[in-house]
């Protein structure tokens, strides 16, 4: 039963008269929670425990010849800050998973884009030949498909450069899924959008200097930032 029930309206039933009597000697008050935004970190570890891998360039990446991958990625703009989510895995069950911290705006639309080519780039470091890509916005992949046509000079550029890394796979296909269907990337992309001081030592994020469309270098330079 919800703990306000048992802090402020305990007469309800006798179990709950039992429950505030043991709570009593705690101490504890009930606030109700205003702002969303701050429990999607305590939300996600409780989720996610377990589960989670955030991976550096130190780790060592495993030769990826002749599987197929699957990429499930994720952007998320807001106000204060920009980020995105990718989980690339097979259906064996190796995982690595990556939380992206933009260092520029962005749009919502250039988030997943940004979040699409970082996959791509870390797959291809991977020696990854086969990779079928997920994106829960409509967009991008109608865009990709050919659905919709890209009127934006910016979503121009995107679509250029994304057409240019999926031919340099043996097989590539983008497509996409419900977001309930992307939970992890959508938790991750939530994640880097946040402010990081009250991460452990051990989470390590990527830090993308600049747009994908401004550079050739993309994920390759990268900064990486050991979190205090």
């Amino acid at each position: 039963m919800p703990v306000k029930l048992v802090l402020t309206k305990p007469e309800i039933s006798g179990r709950l008269t039992l429950w505030a009597v043991e709570l009593g000697a705690y101490q504890i008050s009930y606030l109700p929670r205003n702002a969303v935004k701050g429990q999607v970190l305590a939300d996600y570890l409780a989720e996610m425990t377990g589960e989670l891998e955030l991976i550096n360039e130190r780790t060592e990446l495993k030769p990826a010849v002749g599987k197929t991958w699957d990429l499930f990625t994720d952007g998320a703009s807001c106000a204060e800050d920009a980020g995105a989510g990718l989980v690339l895995g097979i259906p064996s069950g190796e995982e690595h998973t990556y939380a992206l911290r933009f260092n520029f705006d962005v749009t919502n639309n250039e988030a997943e884009y940004e979040a699409l080519l970082a996959g791509l780039n870390i797959a291809r470091k991977m020696d990854i030949t086969k990779l079928r890509a997920f994106t829960d916005l409509q967009l991008v992949a109608n865009q990709f498909n050919g659905s919709f046509e890209a009127h934006d000079s910016l979503m121009q550029k995107y679509l250029q450069l994304l057409k240019e890394l999926a031919v340099r796979f043996e097989h590539f296909e983008l497509a996409q899924v419900p977001r309930n269907q992307n939970k992890k990337a959508n938790a991750l992309s939530k994640l880097a959008a946040l402010t990081f001081s009250h991460f452990r030592k051990q989470v390590w994020v990527k830090e993308l200097p600049s747009k994908s469309i401004d550079n050739d270098l993309m994920v390759a330079s990268v900064v990486e930032e050991q979190l205090n």
